[in-house]
């Protein structure tokens, strides 16, 4: 396994995890149930690493560093609209 892959998903990872609660919080208060609330940070969580393991494996480089951009961008997206 190359290095870049394993850098890659550790910045996936720490962009992703604090998206997944950020997620999760938008989900609260938007239905105020804490079912959704459980289903949407489930399904985030599962995503990401599903994503993660897949950029470990097959993923072509290019891909793997836009879709690590592009998480960390929703990320400060979501924290600033917030």
């Amino acid at each position: 396994m190359e290095t870049w892959r394993v850098v890659a998903t550790v910045l996936l990872a720490a962009a992703g995890l604090p998206l997944v609660l950020v997620l999760m919080a938008k989900a609260r208060d938007r239905t105020d149930r804490s079912g959704t609330v459980a289903i949407t940070g489930a399904v985030a969580f599962v995503v990401l690493l599903l994503l993660g393991v897949v950029m470990l494996t097959v993923l072509p480089g290019v891909l793997t560093w836009v879709i690590v951009a592009v998480v960390a961008a929703a990320l400060g997206v979501m924290l600033l609209a917030g």
